[in-house]
Formats: structure tokens, C-alpha cells, sequence
């Protein structure tokens, strides 16, 4: 189970150039702001979505500054109505806490169950923030080097563009 010091000594095995910053626990976007870290243009929000049927299981990986209308989401993922995941599907698929989803989350499943959908504005930013599996800390990294980690483990990766 990859937590926190695991994804550490994972960046540092795969010789992948990070930032780490330790901070209190945050749940929210606006909590992860209350700190005033100076690159939060760089942040990501995370969330861990459902179709309806429960059978498919999303992490879309967004700017921290868009919102995300699940209706329009769905529509445009082609995946019909979605819906937050439980507690317990999150703990399940990708061995995470709430408060603490993060793309370094995929580590975890072990299936390859859970499909990601990441924001392309991503793409042309030097670096991205996300948890290392728990809220406690981030780490920055390149967008380039968190999608090759996706890729190696084997989820299914989109990169879409939203609004």
C-alpha cells in the first residue's frame, strides 16, 4: 500500500524530480488556500466519481480554480449520470482516506479498475501539486513524469480539455 513516505521513496527509486511541502491536514480546496502556499495555480482537485450503475469507478484530476458539474461531466466523458464515490469505494479501489484523493492514488489499485480523466491545461504547466496519498503534505511534480507513473501502472488516462 503505497501512503505517504511510500510515494516518497517511489519518486526518489524512479529518479523523479519533486517538491515536497508538509503541512497540516486539508480537506478542501479552500483549506489547501488558508495556507497560503504560493503556487496554487498549480494545485489540482481531485475527485472520485461513480457511473450510475456503481461498475466504473473515475478520478478527474482538474485545476483546483474550475468547477466540475457532474451532469456536463458525464455528457462529456460519455459515461452518462456520475455521482461522488463513498468512502468505502475510495478506501476499495485506491487505498485512500478522504480528504486525501490523489492521482499517486492509482498506486493503489491494484486492478487498474479506475479510469482517469486529466485536465489538459495541466499539460503546459511546468508542474503540478497533488497529495502524496494523504492530506497531510504535497508534492510537486511534472505533469509529464505524474502521467508516466498513470501510464506504467496501466489505468486508462484521457487527457481532456474542461472549461
Amino acid at each position: 500500500m503505497f501512503g505517504k513516505q511510500e510515494i516518497k521513496s517511489f519518486l526518489e527509486e524512479k529518479n523523479i524530480p519533486f517538491e515536497w511541502v508538509e503541512h497540516k491536514a486539508v480537506y478542501t480546496i479552500e483549506e489547501m488556500e488558508e495556507l497560503g502556499l504560493e503556487s496554487m495555480d498549480e494545485i489540482a482537485k481531485n475527485l472520485f466519481l461513480r457511473d450510475q450503475k456503481g461498475k466504473r469507478h473515475f478520478l478527474v484530476v482538474i485545476r483546483a480554480d474550475k468547477q466540475a458539474n457532474l451532469k456536463e461531466l458525464g455528457e462529456k466523458l460519455g459515461v452518462g449520470k456520475l455521482s461522488f464515490a463513498s468512502e468505502e469505494r475510495l478506501e476499495k479501489y485506491m487505498g485512500l482516506k478522504k480528504g486525501a484523493v490523489s492521482p499517486l492514488g492509482i498506486l493503489n489499485d491494484e486492478n487498474c479498475a479506475v479510469e482517469v480523466f486529466f485536465d489538459e491545461d495541466f499539460t503546459k504547466m511546468p508542474r503540478i501539486g497533488v497529495h502524496p496519498n494523504e492530506n497531510t503534505a504535497s508534492v510537486y511534480l511534472s505533469p509529464e513524469d505524474l502521467l508516466r507513473v498513470i501510464r506504467e501502472h496501466g489505468n486508462e488516462l484521457e487527457i481532456v480539455s474542461f472549461a
